[in-house]
């Protein structure tokens, strides 16, 4: 068995049922997102240059891939490492993919990550999400910051992190035309903060 798998047998072993119990704990207020990286609990408010983002991003998946596309915000999907209870800021699964018995979507059928970064989680999107998001082999992780008007592009993971990494501008497009996706990402009216 590799180090890979391992890692992925860990994350689908008993982490998903102490994943409940934590979620279950939480008083989680009103326009806050919750998710949790590497068993710390994170807790921000949502801002709304962050949504005007999140939503341009589900409005250009939804136009390529149609309605019915299995296409999600904050919805919380389990991946590997110790306890990545992760709700990304946009998530699009395979065409076909089921919740499991408990109601859980599966790390093996995401196609694409979409983070818009906050101040005070950034360095998870950069680092450990990163890394859970390639080693469940996610195909095409984007990374949105509007602190500084980027965006970077993670593809082809390989062992645990992702070997190709292109920063685009606020204004150019991201083409992922040559992604599992098909298709290109307009940026020029993403807000910065």
């Amino acid at each position: 068995m590799t180090v890979l798998e391992d890692r992925i047998e860990m994350a689908e072993s008993d982490d998903t049922s102490a994943l409940d119990a934590l979620f279950e704990q939480l008083s989680v207020p009103e326009g806050f997102k919750v998710e949790i990286v590497e068993g710390a609990v994170f807790m921000v408010p949502q801002r709304s240059t962050h949504w005007l983002i999140i939503r341009r991003i589900l409005h250009a998946l939804d136009e390529w891939f149609g309605l019915n596309a299995l296409v999600f915000s904050d919805v919380r999907i389990d991946f590997p490492g110790h306890q990545n209870g992760l709700c990304p800021d946009v998530a699009k699964l395979r065409d076909g993919a089921e919740q499991d018995a408990t109601g859980h979507w599966s790390h093996q059928d995401v196609e694409f990550i979409g983070e818009v970064i906050s101040k005070g989680t950034a360095a998870n999107d950069y680092g450990p999400k990163r890394i859970a998001y390639a080693t469940a082999g996610v195909p095409v992780y984007l990374i949105v910051d509007p602190y500084v008007g980027k965006c970077v592009v993670h593809t082809r993971p390989k062992n645990g992190d992702y070997v190709t990494q292109t920063p685009v501008a606020f204004g150019e497009d991201v083409d992922l035309t040559t992604a599992p996706l098909g298709l290109t990402l307009k940026t020029d009216e993403f807000p910065r903060d």
